[in-house]
């Protein structure tokens, strides 16, 4: 067995662990901070939208010579806005511009064909409306809350309500630190950046529901045994699904951050950062989540029951007798070991008095000669 699978039975049998529940206050304020800088980033600098949110056009030209720069620069001086340039596989070009009507799509694609030595008729022009782009904001709002509300629902029925609770605060966490990233480096939010999220609020859900269902398992008939409390049963159970969740997260995130790195950093495909930025800080996010998170709020939360306050001083007053009994028996041995060596003295003191009587004869006469 290699030394990560000894290290996993190991922490599913409880031979070693570390204290996640215990260190929660330390987990929920860097998330606080964490949370509370991705909301300032969007108030701050805000979201760097596509075409498909506000509008505009796409140019796409046929393979040619000029450069990205020379093509953004000759899309920027005829419209009079920021420009986006990307260059294809088959050496063609794809110009975005944002706020752009019919009108001055036409006169744009006049202006690309004389800059960059290209017919106009091989130029396609595609315009996108405001009004779509905000229609499709208002279906992915739409699906966030459909879907979280059957989440709470299903969690709710399958576990109980203070799971449900946390998964919603865990994901409501994932998103906006995701959000928050993309604020921070201005990639662009597209649709795929849509798709992105919808699909790491998935993945997070996953792992997150791993710890709550071994958590389940562990803490039946909790309240007839007085070894361990709740807290200590779900950082058990965070322990023995730990190696599982990394080993699930780093498998989902090397190919992610290939195409994120590889695809849309080296090979330039800068399509690909639409979704692999999401998807890479979102699997982060969510790993990080249910086991930083969301257990030890459900911890937080169960503990707040009648039943599980009493379960606890039943631990702790048992916990209590336990090492008064080890403390007596250490002390034991040391009261016994006095008699006995007082019992030891007192033998060596008869010995004497003992060897005091050995010149005596039979019938306690003093031996010796007869006079």
């Amino acid at each position: 067995m290699s030394r990560l699978g000894n290290l996993g039975a190991r922490l599913y049998r409880g031979d070693v662990g570390y204290d996640f529940i215990g260190k929660r206050k330390i987990w929920y304020g860097v998330s606080i901070l964490i949370t509370i800088t991705a909301v300032l980033a969007l108030a701050v600098q805000g979201l760097n939208m596509g075409i498909e949110f506000k509008g505009g056009a796409v140019f796409t030209t046929p393979k040619t010579t000029a450069s990205v720069e020379q093509a953004k620069e000759a899309a920027e001086e005829s419209s009079g806005h920021p420009a986006i340039v990307q260059k294809l596989g088959n050496g063609s070009l794809r110009i975005q511009i944002s706020e752009v009507d019919t009108a001055k799509a036409d006169a744009i694609r006049e202006d690309l064909s004389k800059d960059l030595s290209v017919p106009t008729e091989k130029i396609g022009a595609e315009l996108v409306g405001p009004s779509w782009g905000a229609q499709i904001a208002n279906k992915a709002w739409t699906g966030l809350g459909v879907f979280m509300i059957l989440v709470v629902i299903y969690l709710a029925i399958a576990f109980e309500w203070r799971m449900a609770v946390a998964a919603l605060v865990a994901l409501i966490h994932d998103i906006t630190i995701t959000v928050g990233i993309y604020a921070l480096v201005g990639f662009e939010v597209t649709p795929g950046t849509v798709i992105g999220l919808l699909t790491i609020l998935g993945y997070s859900l996953y792992d997150t529901v791993v710890v709550f269902d071994s958590l389940k398992e562990s803490s039946k008939d909790i309240t007839k045994q007085t070894r361990w409390t709740y807290s200590e049963i779900a950082n058990r159970s965070i322990n023995g699904t730990l190696v599982r969740s990394i080993n699930t997260t780093v498998v989902a995130l090397l190919p992610v951050a290939g195409l994120l790195f590889i695809g849309g950093g080296f090979l330039g495909a800068g399509m690909l950062n639409d979704i692999s930025l999401s998807l890479f800080v979102g699997l982060a996010a969510g790993a990080y989540s249910s086991i930083f998170i969301a257990t030890p709020l459900v911890a937080d939360l169960k503990e707040r029951d009648p039943q599980m306050k009493a379960l606890k001083k039943r631990v702790l007053a048992r916990r209590a007798a336990d090492a008064a009994k080890a403390e007596q028996g250490e002390q034991g041995p040391m009261a016994d070991a006095e008699p006995e060596a007082a019992a030891a003295g007192s033998g060596i003191a008869g010995q004497r008095r003992q060897a005091d009587g050995r010149g005596r004869g039979r019938g306690g006469r003093a031996s010796g000669k007869r006079r």
